[in-house]
């Protein structure tokens, strides 16, 4: 089992920062990658930026150069770093952890709002 806590969201200005935190807990050494993925009002959950293993980061092309997605595993914990935020980032960010016995840990969600 793993248990994830996300928090760090709130409201802010187009053109601001925001950093997400993800706390992990549990079974930490069968995590193999972790993910945030963002969920907006009447869309899809789309992928934000993952990291599957040593140097491989991914994103998704709208958030390329603004977002970074980073782990720390002194202190157990998924950072997205958001700049530049615009109103179309506004959505309920989760935190995503795939494990070695092929089973997804989702966190409760944490809601961003970029104003104009």
């Amino acid at each position: 089992q793993v248990q994830l806590v996300e928090s760090g969201g709130g409201l802010v200005q187009a053109g601001g920062s925001l950093r997400l935190s993800c706390a992990v807990s549990g079974s930490i050494s069968s995590i193999n990658g972790v993910a945030w993925y963002r969920q907006a009002p009447g869309e899809q959950r789309e992928l934000v930026a993952d990291i599957l293993g040593p140097g491989r980061r991914n994103y998704a092309d709208s958030v390329k150069g603004r977002f970074t997605i980073s782990r720390d595993n002194a202190k157990n914990t998924v950072y997205l770093q958001m700049n530049s935020l615009k109103p179309e980032d506004t959505a309920v960010y989760y935190c995503q952890v795939s494990t070695s016995y092929f089973r997804d840990y989702w966190g409760q969600g944490t809601q961003v709002t970029v104003s104009s």
